[in-house]
């Protein structure tokens, strides 16, 4: 057992109680056994460089370098992305990667450059290699955005993978952004950030690292432009960043810098290099359009342990109606499973399981359930006896299935990263749609139990297929929740091909948005779990997976009335909006906390489902752009410093502007403007950016500002799609799309564009047609015409 899990276990044993803690050491014991037994010896090592370019061979997109001690290959894609692999690395095979590697640009040619150097000149990046292996990536005009050092590796005498190192600089403005969901964000500050998928066994806050979704992706903006950098390698490894400073002066300036660590895998990235917008649709072209999720999966869902029984259910269903508090998902956990916790109902507290989800879905409620990847190892549980006929379960070095003590007793684990494993585990839901699911949500699958936090439940020399490359855990661990996802996905896919599966995972990797969305684990009930959760739903936004959320409310703990309204405004605003209750935390329904707080949480909740249509539309945009639905401030002005430094505010989409509060206490606070008119959406007072202005932000709202000339789809009172219209400015004009979707299906709606614009005196709204321009077929409300109002 080595420091770390010594630490994670001692924290495990303070947080869970003494009995917990023992089984949590003696898991990390009998991981660290085997792999004593499974894991070669890393004895002494060899340090290598790349030595200096002996040759060019120009190739399509680009072409090789060979340089005394190892080799480089550089294509750019006709996306624009680029990519290079030192020792012979190709881009594939990746879990990353959609499908086949994208066709290298033929119009990228490799060149000598000075110095005894190359390059390769595209449409929108320039890469320079120097002779002695250092790469630079700068925009079309020459400015250097990033540069790559010489990496250095550490080879084992006695062979077996190396060890790598890579070492950047950037711009002395540049801020760091992404590295997966993380709880210090969305801004990157200066230190370490682990790359391995953590179950941190307790509630985390800001100051936790790493979470159950950790990737190596980073998006770097500084004034001379927006980089994102993704080193494709699943092994474990750090990255650390140090932000640049800036002198007084011309040469006064200290570069930021990052040093990449993997313990193994492919020296291999890609780099994208433009707008954060341009960057974010190239990045979804390399890793997947993200999954649309259906329309109800866009509403209000409720997940909590107090849902253990059919009567508790339909009581807290009962309540939300009475309350007339929307609802539109239940999520039932571990909870409603028999002994096995794997696709099997019990019978005693969920008899008539099929019939409550028809109940409910005539009112317009789905259910969603739990699915862990731990299978209880007891002959005569069908799932079990069907793996191992199978032959799907996670085998040890020495041949035999690898077992951990999870919370139905001994389990064992799919091997995901089997085509064949992943087929048999998806038609497994077939049980679940029966009972009338019609979505799923992946825990404990970084792999973990509660016997193991902190670490794999997994050894790392346990045997994976890695589609029939062969490998072990220490390559598989970081994409066993997305090869999980995968499985579910396509699986349900097959059993109701005209619905589009919901799934979301707590774990994954860069990709997973290919297969749905991520919520963000136990945050913790306090005010610093409230930013943990923001910052984790933007930093996933920036790293192509645009649709994540918290457990609003919270997990543990028993929050004040103001910080759950808080928790819940923000949550109504986030993709995912799912409250949690739990028996352990006590008060969790709205109305438990008095008339006050339940009327406030009406309006937050029933906001949210007038601007479901909206949501509908920033999930087409995504799936069609790349553009995550919550957005940092600065997306449309990197260039802006003060904007770049903002991180307790965020926009939604391109029309909303969300204010959430943060902190107690607060009545008023300050936000900061991108530059054009703003209106408060509450008072219709209007604001002028960029700067800083203070708001209303009073217990029973948060401040939400609107663009103006913004049209927005809106749910109206009679159920029906309306646009709300915010007036441009004078002698401006304005504008939207609104995506219609029928809430299901794989139909591809139309998109329609509209514009708003000043006739005299009044605001004219149209749609934009290939034959010329239309009358809405929508009701319109124009708001913020007040003239005196517009110019505050």
């Amino acid at each position: 057992m080595d420091g770390r899990d010594l630490v994670r276990s001692m924290k495990a044993v303070g947080s869970a109680g003494a009995a917990q803690g023992l089984r949590t050491v003696r898991a990390a014991w009998r991981r660290n056994r085997a792999d004593a037994a499974g894991l070669p010896v890393r004895g002494p090592e060899r340090a290598r460089v790349p030595g200096a370019v002996q040759e060019a061979e120009p190739g399509p997109g680009g072409g090789t370098l060979r340089f005394s001690r190892s080799e480089l290959r550089i294509r750019v894609a006709v996306s624009g992305a680029v990519f290079w692999g030192w020792d012979g690395a190709e881009p594939e095979p990746s879990y990353a990667l959609a499908g086949r590697c994208p066709e290298p640009d033929p119009r990228a040619v490799l060149e000598p450059d000075k110095d005894g150097g190359w390059r390769v000149i595209a449409e929108r990046v320039t890469v320079v290699v120097s002779r002695h292996g250092a790469i630079d990536v700068c925009t079309p005009g020459g400015v250097m955005l990033r540069r790559e050092l010489p990496p250095r590796w550490w080879e084992p005498e006695e062979g077996g993978p190396a060890r790598w190192m890579q070492r950047s600089e950037v711009a002395a403005d540049a801020r760091f952004f992404g590295l997966g969901g993380r709880a210090s964000g969305p801004r990157l500050r200066d230190g370490t950030y682990r790359l391995w998928n953590t179950d941190p066994g307790h509630a985390f806050g800001r100051g936790d690292d790493p979470l159950p979704l950790a990737m190596p992706v980073q998006l770097v903006v500084a004034d001379a432009g927006t980089h994102l950098v993704f080193h494709d390698t699943s092994w474990d490894g750090t990255v650390t960043l140090r932000e640049g400073t800036e002198g007084a002066g011309s040469g006064h300036d200290r570069s930021g810098a990052c040093e990449v660590r993997m313990a193994g895998g492919p020296l291999r990235c890609w780099v994208v290099v433009g707008t954060p917008a341009r960057v974010l649709l190239a990045w979804v072209a390399l890793t997947g359009a993200p999954a649309l999720p259906p329309a109800w999966a866009l509403g209000h869902q409720l997940a909590g342990r107090g849902l253990g029984s059919e009567e508790e259910v339909r009581r807290t269903v009962a309540g939300h109606q009475e309350h007339g508090l929307p609802l539109d998902a239940v999520h039932l956990g571990i909870g409603h499973y028999d002994e096995h916790q794997v696709f099997t109902v019990d019978q005693e507290r969920f008899p008539k399981l099929a019939v409550l989800s028809e109940e409910l879905r005539r009112d317009g409620i789905r259910l969603v359930s739990a699915v862990g990847p731990a299978v209880k190892a007891t002959p005569g549980n069908a799932v079990y006896d069907g793996g191992v006929a199978e032959d799907a379960f996670v085998r040890g070095a020495s041949g035999r299935l690898v077992t951990a003590l999870a919370s139905p007793g001994e389990a064992v684990f799919p091997d995901f990263t089997h085509a064949r494993v992943r087929q048999w585990w998806g038609g497994l839901h077939a049980e679940r749609i029966a009972q009338g699911f019609a979505g799923f949500w992946h825990d404990m699958d970084e792999p973990t139990v509660f016997a193991a936090f902190g670490e794999s439940t997994l050894p790392r020399s346990a045997r994976h297929a890695l589609e029939g490359r062969g490998g072990d855990h220490r390559e598989a661990h970081n994409v066993y929740g997305l090869c999980m996802a995968s499985a579910t996905y396509e699986g349900v896919r097959d059993l109701v091909p005209d619905q589009r599966p919901f799934v979301f995972s707590r774990s994954g990797w860069a990709g997973v948005q290919r297969y749905g969305g991520t919520w963000s684990g136990v945050a913790v009930a306090g005010w610093p779990g409230l930013r943990a959760s923001l910052s984790l739903v933007l930093g996933l936004g920036l790293c192509g997976v645009p649709y994540s959320g918290p457990d609003t409310g919270g997990f543990d703990g028993g929050p004040s009335p103001e910080l759950y309204l808080r928790r819940l405004q923000l949550g109504a605003y986030l993709p995912l909006f799912r409250t949690h209750t739990s028996v352990r935390a006590g008060q969790r329904e709205p109305w438990e906390f008095g008339p006050e707080v339940l009327e406030h949480a009406r309006v937050a909740l029933v906001e949210r489902r007038r601007l479901l249509p909206y949501y509908v539309t920033l999930a087409h945009l995504a799936r069609r752009t790349g553009a995550p639905y919550v957005r940092p401030v600065w997306w449309g002005a990197p260039g802006n410093r003060a904007l770049r430094d903002c991180e307790d505010a965020f926009l939604l989409g391109d029309c909303l502007l969300v204010a959430p509060v943060l902190g107690p206490g607060g009545d008023r606070r300050a936000v900061q403007l991108p530059r054009g008119r703003w209106y408060d959406t509450a008072t219709e007072r209007a604001y002028q950016g960029p700067g800083q202005v203070l708001v209303d932000a009073p217990l029973s709202r948060v401040p939400v500002l609107a663009r103006a000339g913004a049209v927005i789809p809106v749910r109206g009172d009679d159920g029906r799609l309306e646009l709300e219209v915010w007036a441009p400015v004078r002698g401006r004009t304005g504008g939207g799309v609104v995506v219609r979707d029928a809430g299901d299906g794989w139909d591809e709606p139309e998109v329609e564009r509209y514009v708003a614009r000043w006739e005299g005196p009044r605001v004219v709204v149209e749609r934009e047609a290939a034959d010329g321009v239309r009358v809405p077929s929508h009701p319109v409300r124009v708001r913020g015409l007040d003239e005196r109002r517009a110019q505050m």
